[in-house]
């Protein structure tokens, strides 16, 4: 096999979101000449925050995990040649990472509070079911398994069934249900499902296992704007020479005997290269495509795939000095008699920019029959009703949380988002707010989807392996790997 050095150096890619960034970056560093090609006005997708009344509004980086010297994250970052550009702060001082407060059911607890770090997590499921201990013993085991693989990168510097995780096909709850774990235990243990957004029931215990064990590996928060890991990923692909062009809305993706050979813009503009990486949803890269440029069963699994749910999500300034910053995360989860999760509301209080003023954020469910009148419509042209809707769902939201918090001081509502905001956006399709639906029962659906039936053609971002931020770099990694060739990568990818 030809040495990647011999390739076509002109690479193309759709999208700068995590996925698109981290790609060209890593691309770059192999000396390809790289241009992300952007639909916004700004490049960073949804680790971009927004301003509202001089506070800065995060919209999907909320926490990071496993970002400890040796850990995965942090080993990304040093590749990427960002970790010191973007100013974070490990959580868990306090001795509590998230609180999980309960409702519904009859079991215990109605508390849990989630600890820093994988022994501590195992010593307070122990505290809290001190009648499980062997069933507790069965669910760590795999949890540390999968942070000592994802530490070490074996999901990258494996082949095949060397990477022995991904045999934990099974839904969890299914798991549960063999080891016949109470309702308490099951609740607590179906939220690392909720954080990819697949019902514990539907979650394949690999995914549950790295998400629980990158997050309690270690935890961290971003410091300041929240868009200073866009700006860190941005700065550092200018720096490696390539370049970053938005307001560039893609029309087609231009295929010739299923060959790629560029894309063409709404305007008519044309970029050619003979490779193309779509980091963005695959069924918008489908949308993209000629007819005949990919078989019929290929369009129809890709057009077939389930997607997860979308959020609503609201932020709120407060008095500072009556709501000071809470250095934990908090749930509020309404759960049945079975211990699965009917309902999720997540809450952070953290010191805004803003002298005397705190900034809460809230995310719920999106609840998709809401805002269904309005599908049709486009960010901004959606008239009052649309606007006395969001003002009603967030008013409900603040009183819900006034439960916890107590009665709020100095409020003022800043913005709220809807599904459909996050579709408009960064067309995500149905405002879903983490891609495709990574559940059992499309484990063969979902299988190499970072591989096209067009030659040349690629796809990375979080629908490639997992989402969230460890999740969609990744796949990033991985979708460099199938370009150059798992022997070629080993060699040139050094992490």
């Amino acid at each position: 096999m030809a040495s990647y050095s011999a390739f076509p150096k002109e690479v193309l890619i759709i999208g700068s979101g995590v996925g698109g960034l981290s790609t060209a970056i890593i691309l770059a560093k192999l000396g390809f000449k790289v241009t992300v090609l952007e639909k916004n006005s700004q490049a960073g997708g949804l680790m971009r925050s927004y301003q509202r009344d001089g506070i800065d509004c995060p919209v999907g980086v909320h926490y990071l995990g496993s970002l400890d010297p040796g850990q995965v994250l942090h080993k990304f970052f040093d590749y990427l040649g960002v970790t010191a550009a973007i100013p974070v702060a490990r959580m868990g001082a306090n001795g509590i990472v998230d609180r999980y407060l309960f409702a519904g059911g009859d079991e215990q607890p109605a508390v849990f509070d989630l600890p820093p770090g994988l022994a501590g997590l195992e010593e307070n499921l122990r505290q809290t079911f001190p009648d499980e201990q062997a069933k507790i013993t069965k669910i760590i085991t795999p949890i540390r398994q999968a942070a000592e693989q994802l530490h070490a990168l074996d999901i990258l510097y494996a082949t095949g069934s060397d990477f022995a995780l991904l045999d934990q096909s099974q839904p969890l709850g299914e798991i549960l249900d063999e080891l016949h774990c109470s309702p308490g235990l099951r609740s607590v243990l179906a939220i690392p499902s909720c954080w990819i957004g697949v019902p514990v029931n539907d979650c394949p215990a690999y995914y549950h296992s790295m998400a629980l064990a990158s997050y309690a590996s270690s935890s961290y928060r971003l410091q300041g704007s929240g868009s200073a890991m866009a700006e860190a990923l941005t700065q550092r692909l200018l720096d490696l020479g390539g370049r970053i062009i938005t307001g560039a809305n893609i029309s087609n993706i231009l295929v010739t005997a299923r060959q790629v050979t560029g894309v063409q813009l709404a305007s008519g503009e044309c970029f050619h290269a003979s490779t193309v990486i779509g980091a963005v949803h695959p069924k918008l890269v489908l949308q993209m495509l000629p007819d005949g440029a990919v078989k019929p069963s290929y369009r129809q699994r890709i057009s077939g795939l389930q997607d997860t749910h979308g959020i609503f999500s609201l932020h709120v300034s407060l008095d500072s000095a009556s709501h000071p910053e809470i250095p934990y995360n908090i749930f509020k989860i309404n759960r049945d008699h079975k211990g699965n999760v009917q309902d999720l509301k997540y809450y952070q209080i953290r010191t805004s920019e803003k002298a005397g003023r705190s900034l809460l954020s809230i995310l719920t469910s999106g609840k998709d029959e809401l805002w269904a009148p309005w599908q049709e419509t486009t960010s901004g042209r959606r008239g009052p009703d649309y606007l006395d809707a969001k003002e009603q769902q967030a008013r409900q939201l603040i009183a819900e949380a006034e439960e916890l918090f107590g009665s709020f001081q100095g409020l003022k509502i800043l913005d709220t988002f809807t599904p459909l905001t996050m579709r408009d956006w960064v067309n995500s399709p149905g405002g879903s707010a983490y891609g495709v639906l990574r559940s059992a029962n499309q484990t063969l659906s979902t299988a190499l989807l970072n591989r096209t039936a067009v030659q040349g053609l690629y796809l990375a971002g979080q629908n490639v392996m997992a989402p969230g931020i460890i999740g969609t770099i990744m796949g990033s990694f991985s979708t460099v790997k199938l370009l150059l060739g798992a022997e070629e990568f080993r060699q040139a990818v050094r992490l």
